[in-house]
């Protein structure tokens, strides 16, 4: 009888040490997939900074540019605001298409994606 009281208190420690161990891998695992998204999209950011940073010079130089070729420096700028207003007129009507369906996807397939083994 005594045995028996003995081999269900150690199936019992051992049960529950599996429990706590299943909860720290899910833990782990957890961390890993948002440190996973996290970093991705952190890199992607400060790519986007960069991109950002070109398109603004890039405006400006096209605005003088422009400005020049049309008589007056203000002109160019005009000519550019016209353009982005279109652009973001259109951008916003097929955002939901193209962006956030886009960015959903991106962000379920990081979540969801497997790590690829060390060994294969």
């Amino acid at each position: 009888m005594k045995d028996k009281v003995i081999l269900v208190e150690m199936l019992y420690e051992k049960a529950e040490q599996y429990a706590k161990t299943s909860i720290e891998l899910y833990k782990l695992q957890a961390i890993d997939k948002i440190t996973d998204v996290f970093a991705t999209v952190i890199s992607r950011f400060a790519i986007l900074v960069v991109l950002a940073l070109f398109f603004v010079l890039l405006t400006v130089g096209l605005a003088l540019y422009l400005g020049e070729v049309l008589g007056k420096t203000y002109y160019g700028f005009f000519a550019l605001a016209l353009f982005y207003a279109v652009f973001a007129i259109v951008l916003s009507i097929v955002r939901k298409k193209w962006l956030e369906d886009k960015m959903n996807d991106y962000l379920i397939n990081q979540i969801f994606k497997e790590k690829k083994n060390a060994s294969n």
